[in-house]
């Protein structure tokens, strides 16, 4: 088995057309700052940025007649990418600071406590953690609210001050949406009770339903298709002056049966030297016992072969996987990469099990750095 994978990974493009530079370009579009708008978007008073989490641009242009409003938005659109890992935790936090994912430290969807012996899982965030410590640059929303501008955020209530809410999304007006018509209605609202106002909206189903059937699932075609609904009637009642971009956090790849690799099972290999496996099935970050990383990473490396790109943190770094090639990242940061670091290719998966049952037998991943995964739409419809 050859050592190095068939394609390349996508290395996301920080500085120029990743999501950081999305949010980062939003707020210097309501502001009035040429120098940090890198997308160079029209100057707005009123901007709506409509997240749907798991509309990859590829998933997006192969169901054009689920999606017919935002396929033809998607035509033509600037792809972005997401940023690694390609999950929900990094990206919501690079679309809340505005800064990428070796710079706000929010790099996966569980990485490791540093010093501690233990793992945050950002989604399920622990109560003796600060969320705010543990991310506190300043968001989007506080930046927004510091320059005078209204800032609401639109989503479903559950997720009103939790930790990851706290940690990357804190600073705006949360409002609480339970269906895809309470979205529009409110993120609509929003933008006509201020004069300059960022509103967000944020809807979760259509990854619920990726995971759960896997985006080639009639399931996940019928939820794209209410998705677009909303996108349209948002687009169809933004009030004068307001400016609407959709975009996603990462796209999906379906997992099959025969394409999980699991640690708990027959590739046992893979656990030993391994202190902490954190990361998730399509990008784990890899924890070394002391004086075991070069030995972890030459079977890691062994057993997956071109399944997956495995590098050290020292690498990964180097190669531009969590910022801009160049750009030294702090100790602190670091640490809560894992010592080893694998992304997935293909439709591979490195599962646990027995240690993590849950995530083992999702239909749906996301994680890595292939272009299913890390590509996702800009979509601007007409003023």
């Amino acid at each position: 088995m050859s050592r190095e994978p068939r394609t390349s990974p996508i290395v996301p493009s920080y500085g120029e057309s990743s999501l950081a530079d999305l949010s980062a370009s939003v707020l210097a579009s309501l502001t009035g700052d040429g120098a940090a708008n890198v997308l160079g978007l029209p100057e707005a008073t009123r901007v709506c940025l409509l997240i749907v989490d798991g509309l990859g641009l590829e998933l997006l242009r192969a169901h054009q007649a689920a999606a017919p409003f935002l396929a033809e938005l998607a035509f033509n659109s600037r792809p972005l990418t997401a940023g690694c890992p390609s999950t929900t935790v990094t990206s919501l936090a690079s679309l809340g600071t505005g800064v990428p994912p070796a710079v706000h430290g929010m790099l996966g969807y569980q990485v490791a406590v540093p010093g501690e012996g233990r793992l945050l899982n950002g989604l399920r965030w622990p109560q003796d953690i600060d969320p705010v410590a543990w991310q506190p640059l300043p968001t989007l929303f506080e930046r927004a609210a510091a320059a005078g501008l209204s800032a609401v955020q639109v989503s479903n209530p559950a997720y009103a001050g939790n930790g990851l809410n706290e940690a990357v999304l804190r600073g705006a007006d949360y409002r609480g949406a339970t269906s895809l018509g309470a979205t529009a209605a409110l993120a609509c609202a929003a933008l006509g009770e201020a004069e300059r106002v960022l509103v967000t909206a944020y809807h979760p189903d259509l990854d619920g339903a990726g995971h759960q059937y896997g985006v080639s699932s009639p399931a996940w075609a019928y939820q794209l298709a209410h998705v677009d609904r909303l996108a349209e009637q948002i687009a169809g009642n933004l009030p004068h002056g307001a400016v609407m971009y959709v975009t996603a956090d990462h796209g999906m790849v379906d997992v099959g049966p025969d394409d999980r690799i699991d640690v708990d099972t027959e590739a046992a290999a893979l656990r030993d030297g391994v202190a902490l496996l954190g990361g998730d099935p399509r990008f784990r970050h890899v924890y070394t016992e002391p004086g075991a990383t070069d030995r972890v990473l030459a079977a890691w490396r062994e057993v997956l072969g071109e399944r997956a790109w495995v590098l050290t943190r020292e690498e990964a770094v180097k190669e531009g996987w969590f910022g801009p090639v160049g750009t030294p990242v702090s100790d602190a940061m670091a640490a809560r990469i894992g010592d080893v670091v694998a992304a997935c290719a293909g439709s591979w998966a490195v599962v646990a099990s027995k240690a993590e049952p849950k995530e083992a037998v999702l239909r749906g991943m996301h994680g890595s750095l292939t272009s299913a995964e890390q590509l996702v739409p800009l979509l601007t419809p007409a003023r």
